[in-house]
């Protein structure tokens, strides 16, 4: 995985006993940690600090984790970091607006910490071996750099999120062929990781309104795939 101490994590919640047993355990970890008590000071220190990964609340003052999340995004310092809810809200709305802001997990309260380090540490070791097979694919007017994380179309560059763009990139690299559901969930977003998969179609239009509509095709009833244009 590399040396935890150059990975930063920024611990957002408003409940002091969880920001202090969440730093315990991530510092224990060997993780550069940092918290906040509410989503505004949460993206401040976010655009100086640059974490890796972000864990956060959704019920805050001044400002929600939803509404956090999708700042987040916005900010080239963490547009590419992992996002992951932790949350007391079980509300599937909750989950599917965490997701359609840009969160690449979403876990219910308590906390198990050993639990939570395992998956944490899961998220890193994906994100190191996706880098070693970094490389750049061109279709047409569409480029997809894994290396750089960018896409351009038409000479202009487009910015996706982390999981837009490994939806984009993980179609393009298997060109014509259909992929279910199932399939993306578990070569996006992971076997331990739990999200909807209605979440698959969210993102995948949003990749279409960014890149366009004629790279990434519905096949009814079985999935999606990416056509060679």
């Amino acid at each position: 995985m590399g040396n935890k101490q150059s990975l930063k994590v920024l611990v957002v919640d408003d409940e002091s006993d969880i920001l202090e047993l969440l730093e315990y355990n991530l510092k224990k970890e060997g993780y550069d940690v940092k918290t906040a008590n509410d989503g505004r000071k949460a993206v401040e220190i976010a655009k100086a600090f640059q974490p890796q990964l972000v864990l956060l609340d959704i019920m805050m003052p001044n400002q929600d984790g939803v509404e956090t999340c999708r700042q987040l995004r916005d900010l080239p310092e963490t547009m590419n970091s992992f996002v992951i809810f932790l949350t007391a809200r079980s509300e599937e709305y909750s989950e599917v607006a965490a997701f359609e802001n840009g969160a690449d997990d979403y876990i219910t309260k308590p906390i198990k910490p050993r639990a939570l380090m395992s998956r944490i540490n899961a998220f890193f070791r994906r994100d190191v071996k996706k880098k070693k097979d970094s490389n750049k694919i061109s279709v047409g007017k569409l480029t997809i750099d894994r290396t750089s994380y960018t896409v351009t179309v038409d000479d202009r560059q487009i910015t996706l999120p982390k999981k837009e763009f490994e939806l984009l990139y993980f179609l393009a690299q298997n060109p014509n062929k259909v992929f279910n559901r199932d399939d993306l969930l578990q070569n996006i977003w992971g076997s331990d990781v739990y999200v909807l998969a209605r979440t698959v179609d969210v993102h995948v239009r949003k990749v279409r309104e960014k890149v366009g509509e004629g790279y990434i095709t519905t096949v009814k009833g079985v999935g999606y795939k990416f056509d060679l244009v």
